[in-house]
């Protein structure tokens, strides 16, 4: 499997931003897609799991009921759709994907979301 994200860009605080992965290659029911971050002088952070087969979904308390993870298995992307955004979401952002949550060994490159304040 290989990832292509895309989507970053600048935003204003409030605002909304939506980024999406391009997955090639087969993907297993089994397999966990993911979004991650890293944002200045901080550590990459697990911001949203997706399940590929079922579609089960995790979220950390810092994005939860604002950030939402889609999967379009026909088109073979995971959407990661940001609203509420606040300045500290400001980051680069990757997707990821791997067996399980936390456990990516795929990832694609980085695309980066600024919001400004």
């Amino acid at each position: 499997v290989q990832l292509q994200a895309s989507g970053g860009g600048l935003v204003q605080t409030g605002g909304s931003l939506r980024l999406s992965c391009a997955a090639s290659g087969r993907i297993f029911s089994s397999t966990s897609m993911a979004w991650l971050r890293q944002g200045p002088g901080k550590e990459r952070e697990l911001i949203a799991n997706i399940r590929w087969g079922a579609g089960n979904t995790y979220y950390p308390g810092s994005v939860k009921g604002r950030f939402t993870i889609y999967r379009d298995k026909g088109e073979k992307t995971v959407d990661l759709q940001m609203d509420s955004l606040k300045p500290e979401d400001t980051a680069v952002y990757y997707c990821a994907a791997g067996t399980s949550v936390g456990d990516y060994t795929i990832w694609g490159q980085g695309t980066l979301v600024t919001v400004s304040s």
